[in-house]
């Protein structure tokens, strides 16, 4: 995995997961999108699994990865997220995941599998959890819309992913474009109708808004707990949209978590930045001695 840590660190100490799409990496996804330079104001850690597969897709499709501790690219990334917690002190109630394509199946892949590392995602362009699922990596049935199912056998399959879990799920911020087709715009009412009944809202929006946050862009949400934004005239995929996702996890204040109280911003002197992996005590969290820094890592 790849991290970024800045030299300012909150307190406590989010963590963001941001995972690619296919044919890009870690570094591509660090370099195009903005959550890395926001980190340096916000004071929290991101984490960027990058793929080894060919195409560097994500495995979004096998049994191992839809169920936890399964194996699998899902599981892998759940250690991505306890290494940090442990290595670099991150707070357990303020990790959040996000992606974009691929990676936003894999959004919804994390949440299903391992609901209790996350508070809260955000996905860009994706499917619903186990929609993929099967032999092939590829499921053309599921990107064409072609699968269409009820709430509560949407609902099942996440069930599934973790027979018996009865603990907190994180929210959903889904997001999709109308004219997309690769992973086509039909995906997104499934996505909605698989998380609101997970989350046990209803899937009749609570409150609409039209060209909300910007021109095009519909705004609807479902209790308190799942946002949609349905882009008109987007393919695929939909603009990552940074500074919404960090109000949705409440690292900017402008939304709410599970977690509660302050966050704190606490400076550290200022060193040469570098490039390489330093360790981070995992009770070190108001005060360290290390540059911002990007750098790859086991896990």
């Amino acid at each position: 995995m790849y991290v970024y840590k800045p030299t300012k660190l909150a307190n406590p100490l989010p963590l963001i997961v941001a995972i690619h799409e296919c044919t890009a990496s870690a570094t591509i996804y660090f370099e195009s999108t903005q959550y890395a330079t926001l980190a340096d104001t916000y004071g929290y850690i991101v984490v960027y699994p990058n793929s080894p597969r060919s195409g560097s897709c994500f495995d979004v499709a096998s049994s191992q990865t839809l169920t936890h501790n399964g194996g699998g690219d899902s599981q892998g990334i759940a250690s991505m997220v306890t290494y940090a917690i442990s290595t670099y002190g991150v707070s357990a109630s303020h990790v959040y995941v996000t992606g974009t394509s691929s990676g936003a199946m894999m959004t919804n892949v994390m949440a299903g599998s391992y609901p209790e590392l996350f508070q809260a995602t955000s996905i860009y362009s994706g499917v619903a959890f186990a929609c993929f699922a099967g032999s092939s990596a590829w499921n053309s049935a599921c990107a064409d819309g072609d699968i269409s199912m009820t709430g509560a056998q949407w609902a099942q399959l996440v069930y599934n992913a973790y027979p018996g879990y009865t603990g907190s799920r994180p929210k959903m911020m889904i997001w999709h474009g109308t004219v997309d087709t690769t992973l086509y715009y039909e995906n997104y009412s499934q996505e909605i109708l698989q998380w609101t009944t997970v989350l046990g809202v209803s899937s009749t929006p609570t409150t609409t808004l039209q060209n909300d946050p910007q021109s095009g862009y519909t705004e609807t949400t479902y209790g308190s707990v799942v946002i949609g934004y349905s882009a008109a005239g987007v393919g695929h995929t939909v603009p990552v949209h940074e500074t919404i996702d960090l109000a949705w996890f409440g690292i900017t204040g402008g939304g709410s978590t599970t977690s509660t109280g302050p966050t704190t911003i606490s400076a550290s002197p200022t060193t040469t930045p570098t490039t390489t992996m330093t360790s981070t005590s995992a009770s070190t969290v108001t005060d360290t001695d290390t540059a911002a820094h990007w750098g790859q890592c086991g896990g």
